[in-house]
């Protein structure tokens, strides 16, 4: 039986942001398959225009699942996303890595989650002033993504950055595989 990985998507989501690691987990080769969470079950549409019936809900949210991926895009400043903190909670409790790209990161920053975590985000400036909450400025490192312990944070400009950490974080591919994947997404076939 292939492992889930739940990938949170929310009204206008940053659909991008999730497809380079998508396509790449739920090929039939791999461990993984993806399935999608939303606060309801009622149809989302991404910022892309594509429709997306979620396959869990929050209240309907497994026991067993191997990651949690929160995508970004225009409802989390919104306060519409609210809901999923039952979601990372649950992931925290039970030591489920959670990989968080763009306005997703701007959410666990305001909720308290990266106060004492190693993190990235849009920008620090940016998680100050719209996280209000957020405590954690020590801990943020200007990169495109950062991993540590089972958190995985990535600014909105890094899709295939994220994609590649969470690949590397789950060992799908063998490095040096895993580095031609990203050369070949990062900088095509020619530079030009």
């Amino acid at each position: 039986m292939k492992k889930e990985i739940l990938v949170f998507i929310s009204e206008n989501y940053a659909d991008w942001e999730s497809a380079y690691i998508c396509s790449e987990l739920n090929k039939p080769e791999t461990e993984f398959i993806i399935k999608t969470l939303a606060v309801h079950k009622n149809p989302i549409q991404s910022m892309g225009g594509f429709t997306v019936v979620p396959d869990y809900s929050i209240a309907e949210i497994p026991i067993h699942f191997h990651m949690l991926i929160l995508v970004g895009g225009t409802s989390w400043l919104k306060g519409e996303n609210d809901d999923v903190k039952q979601a990372v909670d649950l992931c925290i409790k039970k030591g489920i890595p959670i990989a968080a790209i763009c306005d997703a990161c701007t959410f666990l920053a305001d909720k308290g989650y990266l106060d004492e975590k190693e993190h990235t985000g849009n920008s620090l400036a940016y998680l100050e002033e719209y996280a209000p909450n957020y405590k954690g400025s020590k801990h943020f490192i200007e990169k495109q993504v950062v991993s540590k312990d089972g958190l995985i944070t990535a600014n909105g400009t890094s899709a295939v950055e994220f994609a590649k950490e969470i690949l590397k974080y789950l060992q799908v591919m063998q490095e040096n595989k895993l580095e031609e994947w990203y050369q070949m997404f990062k900088i095509g076939f020619y530079k030009e």
